[in-house]
């Protein structure tokens, strides 16, 4: 794997992932091969809690990360004037935010935000965002899901909304 700001040309229309301040390593690899796997472009806003080349990012992604359309922004304002250029809502997911997440209506060139490990997305970065959406827990005093199952969650009810599964068959 190859560090660099933007590893594939932009990727306009589509569903993103964007995990602003990432801080453990195996959950970027998880969400990385998440977004392999559904061929999702995947930005990572820093300041990172880790080094792109570290061994258990590489380790979580396994050997699917050439197929990861990876993009680095060093901070939110680089991420933001990278965005507004290729439009697209901002939709950010907290345990604050306004929807549950499978009642929302997802649109195909949604920007889907997950915050750091340990804070979430902050105010100001829920504020920037169009719509906010929750995922709901029956157990009040689990405060939230890990960082990975949240943004595949959130990553494949979008899907299933646009209906994106239909001509997926698998390879077996």
């Amino acid at each position: 794997m190859k560090p660099a700001h933007q590893l594939s040309p932009p990727q306009d229309n589509q569903l993103r992932i964007v995990l602003v301040e990432p801080l453990i390593p195996p959950n970027t690899g998880n969400v990385a091969r998440t977004c392999a796997a559904t061929d999702t472009a995947l930005h990572l806003v820093g300041p990172l809690g880790f080094e792109i080349s570290d061994r258990h990012l590489k380790r979580a992604g396994l050997d699917y990360w050439p197929y990861v359309k990876l993009h680095v922004h060093e901070n939110i304002d680089e991420f933001y004037t990278f965005q507004q250029a290729r439009g697209g809502r901002l939709i950010g997911f907290s345990t604050t935010g306004a929807s549950n997440y499978a009642q929302f209506q997802f649109q195909t060139d949604d920007w889907l935000l997950f915050g750091s490990e340990t804070r979430g997305l902050s105010s100001e970065i829920l504020r920037a965002c169009q719509a906010t959406v929750y995922i709901p827990m029956s157990q009040k005093n689990v405060r939230s899901l890990n960082l990975s199952v949240s943004a595949a969650l959130g990553l494949f009810e979008a899907r299933r909304q646009l209906n994106h599964f239909s001509s997926i068959h698998p390879n077996f």
